[in-house]
């Protein structure tokens, strides 16, 4: 049988390099920036419509704003569509994205079910995530989330959809 370690490794001496794990999970300690934005999208479990009805939503709104008043990060723009939710969020060297999500669904999740008595699944596992680098990228992430609603037919213009932050902005710019 022949060795298939080439001959310069024969001679050196060296040993094959093999690469660690990357793990996805990091422990926020270790992340030395102090502001992170992230463009993220978590979906229902299954795909379905829990997210159509004013009550839902309005709780989903309810959540999001307890945390940012909280301080816990910041959200610069959300929409929440039938089925899944879009975040621009903000958070700083304290907290990964990863626990700002699990806050958000958890939360969301608990208060559903005592609140609301919603016993099924609320979220599939999981969300996807796009770190927002610069300026350009974060204006092309909340054009995606201002205008969600008017791609999937949920409204006419961007701003319409009552379960978004443009709506909102634009409410209260109406009445103060």
């Amino acid at each position: 049988m022949t060795s298939v370690v080439p001959k310069a490794e024969k001679v050196i001496g060296l040993q094959p390099l093999h690469m660690a794990r990357p793990s996805r999970n990091s422990d926020p300690s270790s992340i030395r920036a102090q502001l992170r934005t992230f463009f993220v999208t978590s979906k229902t479990s299954q795909g379905k419509a829990l997210l159509q009805s004013e009550r839902m939503a309005s709780l989903l709104i309810d959540v999001l704003r307890s945390y940012v008043s909280a301080g816990k990060f910041k959200i610069h723009d959300f929409v929440i569509m039938p089925n899944h939710v879009h975040l621009l969020i903000t958070v700083d060297w304290n907290m990964s994205i990863e626990k700002a999500v699990q806050l958000i669904k958890g939360n969301f999740s608990y208060r559903v079910k005592k609140e609301l008595g919603y016993q099924r699944e609320v979220w599939q596992r999981g969300f996807s995530e796009d770190q927002v680098m610069d300026r350009e990228s974060f204006l092309k992430h909340k054009a995606y989330i201002d205008n969600n609603p008017v791609k999937a037919g949920l409204a006419d213009a961007p701003g319409k959809w009552p379960y978004c932050s443009l709506f909102l902005r634009k409410a209260k710019a109406r009445s103060g």
